[in-house]
């Protein structure tokens, strides 16, 4: 196939339905980014990607599973915002339990930057998506101005392989200092969920997983380390697939550990608080 040919058979299409972004790869919609949600007050409603998948078609994760609604496909959220909750959910309280409560804030789309995003394009050899959003306590008043970019590139059909990279910058706009944490910060052992999370298929139930400087069969779940990945293989189309996660960086003190699970379901968050708070003064990022 000529240099040409192997470019088009790589290049990414965008398409723009008014309330999501779809990234296309042949005939293949690898990512929908959800952007303006559908979803219950209890839900913590905030954009996230789904559908997921494989360069085959293969389901790279779910939405809205039994166990729990609020999880949708991948996300960037916080389980824990000096009290208040943009997970979804029950909130973790210490001596009691997970409990319902009047917490639940939203993530609200603001607006993406000029881009492709403006209209449908094709062929192109990585698509980015810019985009400013705000986080809205339950109070109504809003906590963070948030400016996130999402990079969809390295398409590779020949060897099955796409990448996606997430950068986010926070600014703490509520005019006080806010903790940042997670229900391990607040006394649960091994649930420092928060941050970006993507929770993966059903096939994924017990997937295998690996971690860089973490000897195969030990659980590097708290870890600190610098990619993680997670094997499994597909329902209804032969083979399987891996999700390798890096870990990437915070300006925060506190270092990113993992947080990953592949029973009773398939998770991966590089928690930026998993075990200890992250403070943020206002007008701080």
């Amino acid at each position: 196939m000529s240099e040409r040919g192997l470019a088009r058979r790589n290049a990414v299409t965008v398409r723009h339905t008014g309330v999501s972004v779809e990234i296309v790869v042949g005939d293949v919609a690898i990512a929908r980014y959800v952007f303006e949600p559908d979803a219950p007050a209890a839900e913590a409603p905030k954009p996230y990607l789904h559908p997921l998948r494989t360069l085959s078609g293969a389901p790279l994760s779910v939405h809205r599973p039994w166990d729990h609604r609020w999880h949708k496909g991948l996300q960037m959220t916080l389980s824990e915002v000096s009290g208040e909750n943009f997970w979804g959910g029950p909130t973790y309280t210490p001596g009691a339990g997970y409990v319902w409560k009047e917490n639940l804030g939203r993530i609200l789309h603001t607006g993406f930057d000029d881009g492709v995003t403006a209209a449908d394009a094709q062929d192109h050899d990585e698509v980015a998506l810019a985009e400013t959003l705000d986080w809205v306590a339950s109070s109504g008043e809003r906590w963070f101005a948030e400016h996130r970019r999402q990079r969809f590139h390295g398409v590779d059909v020949a060897r099955g392989l796409w990448a996606f990279d997430f950068d986010t910058s926070l600014e703490n706009v509520s005019g006080r200092r806010l903790d940042l944490g997670s229900p391990t910060t607040l006394g649960r052992e091994a649930a420092g969920y928060t941050g970006l999370f993507w929770r993966g298929p059903r096939s994924w139930t017990g997937a295998r997983v690996t971690a860089a400087g973490v000897p195969d069969g030990d659980d590097p779940m708290g870890v600190e380390s610098d990619w993680l990945a997670l094997s499994s293989q597909n329902d209804d189309r032969d083979g399987g697939a891996t999700v390798l996660a890096i870990a990437g960086s915070s300006s925060a003190d506190v270092p990113l550990a993992w947080f990953v699970r592949a029973e009773p379901f398939a998770a991966i968050a590089p928690s930026p608080a998993f075990g200890r708070e992250v403070a943020l003064e206002p007008g701080r990022g």
